[in-house]
């Protein structure tokens, strides 16, 4: 038998979804790709489990429209399963749920307060560079400005935890005002019927189907160095085995703490290994199904005044094939205080739950699928909007994708998307496709 051709046009470090938007862009232009996963499904910290019938996310839930992400799917020819509920978003505020959709928000603010213009005059002037407060300031401060109304500050708050992970204390008032005036803000999204885990897999089909290879279960020890100091390849562990691969150039989605030791940070720069540790945020995600009909939101729910919930998402609304006939899904996310430190997990839950209890009449009947704790080496997002580093890294041909190297004022998986995109085109400019190792 022939042994197996290990040498690959690139190398991509994690099946997440930043590597997997970039792999599947490499392959689509011809490149020969290896994604290296070191658990058994694709998507990360964005992906799906199966439990009792139920398909349950474990971390990002929400797929966005006519940005960064659908043009991904459409350059490389990946199919895009994604249902957008009838309302994407609606806000709970005195105990109705409101539908800003069209009114934007000057209708959203004027819901909750007499001093909304006073905020939307801060809101536009941030539309310019010169009228956005100092970047030390924090999303609430800023807010405090313009209105002390509790309700308004809960929307702020809840807002930031949704898209950022922090709370508006400890989101910069630049990253909110950037995102919600410049960025697309998520204003289109929708949910994958096999849940989250779908789209990634739609860009595993394309990588394998361009002659990539998608290796799971598989995990990278060790990237290798040329007597250049480029990187030559990796060392993988894989059924029982240390595999060795060779690469003319490599792209890693497990962040760059964890990159720098995978090639060693004594074989890096100092300056650039002091920067890798970024700080990561945390989050809390329960999710529950019921056989009543608890959320009549058919998509996301936000709030004006909780402990810490800051949305609930009704999948089967818009996929009933995530749940087994006759239940109903859905999730609860709130995010620690603080965020971005320790904090205690047992009360943090149960603030969660007791919100749940609040908003969710029916809740304590439900059946609790499963409660995450997102944190530390595992976070929703490696590292908050506003810290991130370059996606460069010393080494050549070496970058980082993902959430901790994401543009300015973006976030999730439209920031992974929106890195691979970048990456690629540098790779692609210095390493044409052709000349293989």
């Amino acid at each position: 038998m022939a042994e197996p051709d290990r040498n690959y046009d690139a190398l991509v470090v994690g099946a997440g979804a930043g590597g997997l938007f970039a792999a599947a862009r490499l392959s689509h232009l011809g490149y020969r790709v290896l994604v290296v996963e070191r658990l058994d499904r694709v998507g990360g910290r964005a992906s799906t489990e199966i439990i009792d019938g139920f398909a349950v996310n474990n971390g990002a839930i929400v797929i966005e429209f006519g940005g960064i992400t659908e043009e991904t799917f459409a350059e490389v020819g990946a199919r895009f399963d994604v249902r957008r509920p009838k309302t994407s978003l609606l806000y709970r505020i005195g105990g109705k749920d409101v539908d800003v959709t069209g009114g934007g928000w000057g209708f959203l603010l004027g819901k909750l307060t007499r001093q909304g213009a006073k905020v939307l005059e801060g809101l536009g002037a941030a539309r310019t560079d010169d009228g956005l407060p100092d970047a030390q300031l924090s999303t609430a401060e800023w807010l405090r400005r313009y209105t002390s109304n509790e309700s308004v500050h809960g929307i702020f708050r809840n807002m930031c935890a949704s898209i950022f992970a922090v709370s508006s204390e400890e989101l910069p008032a630049t990253v909110f005002l950037t995102y919600f005036t410049r960025r697309s803000a998520f204003k289109k999204f929708g949910f994958c019927p096999e849940g989250t885990i779908g789209v990634w897999r739609a860009l595993a089909d394309v990588v394998e189907g361009n002659g990539g290879e998608v290796w799971l279960d598989s995990e990278v020890r060790r990237v290798t160095l040329a007597e250049d100091g480029s990187v030559s390849g990796a060392v993988v562990a894989r059924d029982g085995e240390q595999v060795e691969v060779s690469c003319r150039f490599a792209v890693s989605d497990v962040g760059p703490a964890a990159t720098a030791d995978l090639v060693g940070r004594d074989r890096l720069p100092s300056d650039y290994v002091s920067t890798v540790d970024t700080t990561p945020c945390s989050m809390i995600v329960l999710n529950f199904a019921s056989q009543e009909d608890l959320v009549e939101a058919p998509g996301m729910l936000s709030f004006a005044k909780t402990r810490r919930m800051a949305y609930v998402a009704n999948f089967t609304a818009t996929c009933p094939e995530m749940a087994p006939e006759g239940w109903n899904l859905y999730n609860g996310t709130s995010v620690p205080q603080p965020a971005t430190g320790d904090f205690d997990e047992e009360q943090e839950i149960e603030l969660l739950r007791q919100d749940l209890r609040d908003h969710i009449p029916g809740f304590e009947r439900a059946r609790v699928l499963s409660t995450t704790v997102w944190r530390d080496d595992w976070p929703p997002q490696r590292a908050v909007a506003g810290h991130d580093i370059g996606h460069g890294t010393p080494i050549a041909n070496l970058w980082n994708v993902g959430d901790a190297v994401k543009q300015y004022a973006n976030g999730g998986t439209t920031a992974c998307a929106e890195t691979a995109k970048l990456v690629v085109d540098e790779a692609t400019a210095r390493f044409p496709v052709g000349a293989r190792v």
